[in-house]
């Protein structure tokens, strides 16, 4: 069944006599094959099923009408504030400056003709249209690993959502409330879709922050360009089909463009529904859709039904990274770096470090001798040497140089991570971990994590934050222009306009491509 063209409320299907594909295929067998003929009706019959269409339009209703409460507008403004600041910190990497030589050259002519708003790309003096602007920003935001993470989606949610959201923003001239209110719904549905098909969807291969995150995206550019409910109802359709992504990319370029295409995907979704196109009411939960091809499980949305009750974004939480590595290394980075506070001991002192972690945290983590910095933050030898070198983990953490100083070389062999079967099997995957550190002195220190800081039950504190922002913001702005964008960010419930806000971050003049 596919869902009405332009009504608000789901339309009656009409009946005009004629048969249904359903009546159409009752006799007809594949081959000599009844059974498979049987179930071939079935899958059909279930394809137009009404329940499917109710399901969609619930779910697109709630991310038109929810009305988050002011606790998730806080913690989404929180969000929009550390994921600008690392998008402008990203910006400047090279898989965000070849984003933006592409979107330059495709869209050069073609935009300078165009008439209309035209948004900006952050941390440049770049400005393009809606869909360049959220895949170039998106890809900026996810270029350090540094964005934030919720382990019921298993995904970084902000990256695409504020990419998305931004775009979609300065294209209706919104508020900044409207911004946050976008956020929420489209982290809502992102949950939601993660709480019904994780870890089996993110232990098949996929990335949740391209799969999931598209879905997302294109709920919170819907909710900002005014879609009513069966258009919404369609651009949920239309990102069912464009998500992707796929984990064997992690370490590489690829992994930011992830979250920029599903920024890009989520607000072309909505613009195009917006425009008339159409999709099933299918495409989520069918025999053939979302959840069954991406998930081993038997597909449902059921995870929807306490929408607009109960918000996943207050009960799950955000978690902030505090370091701009994969985050299944915090638990493990955290407890190493306060056993060194603790027992003054340096990269010197140490002969091994065993790191016991969860069964997916090895999928993840795959380069245990990283040939590029990207690939570094995959790698648990490369971060837990570091740390231990540092004594901290920072952006230049993981410049190039770093992969050939001796001292993170000469530890990096002496660090092992392996499965640890007495981790608590009911925690959230890539949370935990059991460290033990062998010193050349005698001494053998041992302590577990559960979480790391900027986990929802350690949360990260304003003053961190702040020094989170304005480190990366120094990247791309001077300091008195990273001082007045935050203090633009922190008030952004209050902010008139969007496109005002973003004036505050720009630092060259901006350039129409």
């Amino acid at each position: 069944m596919r869902l009405p063209a332009s009504s608000r409320r789901p339309a009656r299907r009409p009946s005009n006599g004629t048969k249904s594909a359903d009546d159409r295929g009752k006799g007809r067998r594949i081959g000599a094959d009844g059974e498979a003929a049987a179930r071939l009706h079935r899958n059909q019959a279930a394809l137009h099923g009404g329940d499917r269409e109710r399901r969609m339009l619930s779910l697109a209703r709630f991310v038109i009408d929810a009305m988050p409460p002011q606790a998730a507008r806080a913690v989404a403004a929180s969000a929009v504030l550390d994921t600008i600041g690392v998008m402008l910190a990203g910006a400047s990497e090279p898989a965000a400056r070849i984003v933006q030589q592409v979107v330059a050259a495709e869209e050069g002519a073609a935009v300078a003709k165009a008439s209309g708003r035209r948004c900006r790309i952050l941390g440049t003096d770049l400005c393009a249209s809606a869909s360049a602007a959220a895949l170039a920003n998106g890809t900026a935001a996810h270029a350090h690993d540094f964005d934030d993470m919720c382990f019921v989606s298993l995904a970084h949610p902000s990256a695409p959502l504020v990419s998305a959201g931004l775009a979609a923003a300065e294209l209706v001239d919104a508020s900044g409330r409207a911004l946050l209110e976008a956020y929420i719904v489209g982290f809502e549905v992102e949950a939601r879709l993660g709480r019904a098909m994780n870890p089996r969807h993110y232990q098949r291969g996929w990335h949740c922050t391209s799969t999931l995150g598209t879905l997302g995206a294109a709920g919170a550019a819907s909710r900002l360009l005014g879609l009513q409910i069966v258009q919404t109802g369609h651009a949920l359709a239309i990102a069912a089909s464009e998500a992707s992504g796929l984990k064997e990319n992690f370490g590489s370029m690829v992994k930011p463009l992830h979250a920029g295409l599903a920024a890009r995907n989520g607000v072309v979704a909505a613009r195009l529904a917006a425009s008339g196109m159409t999709a099933s009411a299918s495409a989520l939960d069918g025999p053939q859709g979302f959840l069954a091809a991406m998930d081993s499980a038997s597909p449902s949305l059921d995870a929807q039904s306490d929408l607009g009750s109960r918000w996943e974004i207050l009960d799950t939480g955000i978690t902030v990274k505090l370091y701009p590595s994969c985050a299944a290394t915090h638990p493990a980075l955290d407890t190493l770096l306060d056993l060194q506070r603790r027992h003054r001991f340096t990269a010197g002192d140490v002969e091994t470090i065993e790191i016991g972690v969860d069964a997916i945290t090895p999928t993840v983590l795959v380069h245990d001798r990283p040939s590029t910095a990207l690939e570094g933050k995959f790698s648990m030898p490369f971060c837990a040497a570091a740390a231990i070198v540092d004594g901290r983990v920072g952006l230049d953490s993981f410049d190039d140089d770093r992969l050939r100083d001796d001292r993170i070389v000469r530890l990096m062999p002496r660090v092992r991570m392996h499965l640890d079967a007495t981790l608590d099997r009911s925690a959230a995957p890539l949370t935990q971990a059991r460290v033990t550190v062998r010193l050349a002195d005698g001494r053998v220190l041992t302590a577990s994590a559960n979480g790391a800081r900027g986990y929802p039950d350690r949360p990260a504190h304003d003053d961190e934050l702040a020094e989170k922002f304005t480190a990366c913001a120094l990247r791309a702005l001077p300091e008195a222009r990273a001082r007045e964008g935050l203090a633009a960010l922190r008030a952004i419930d209050h902010a008139q306009r969007v496109r005002s806000l973003i004036d505050s971050l720009q630092a060259l003049p901006v350039q129409k491509i």
